[in-house]
């Protein structure tokens, strides 16, 4: 990827992150959101958490040697680190780091 495609890459994610960002305020300006945009609010952080678990434990194989193990401690760290730091990035990272580390020194 030459330099002037490369910035022209993160000029267009940085344009649609923008916008993405604005839209809601070019939409609804000084009016108050509609109740279907409130619930959406509400309801979608939590849709969205509960698809990325279902996403992140799709191809675990629990009938199979290490039986999800590792999965579900790393699961659990991130779960419980996040309960104790309300942290998402260190929850995020230290299950990751959890997770490498259980399957490549722990269950070989």
């Amino acid at each position: 990827m030459t330099a002037l495609q490369l910035f022209l890459t993160i000029l267009v994610i940085a344009a649609v992150t923008f916008f993405t960002r604005a839209a809601p305020f070019a939409l609804f300006g000084e009016r108050p959101a509609p109740a279907y945009v409130k619930y959406l609010g509400r309801v979608l952080p939590a849709a969205l958490i509960g698809m990325l678990v279902a996403y992140c434990f799709k191809d675990t194989l629990f009938a199979q040697y290490p039986y999800g193990i590792p999965e579900l401690i790393a699961g659990a760290a991130v779960v419980l680190l996040h309960r104790y730091r309300k942290n998402l990035f260190l929850s995020m990272l230290a299950g990751t780091v959890c997770y490498m580390f259980l399957v490549q020194l722990v269950f070989v």
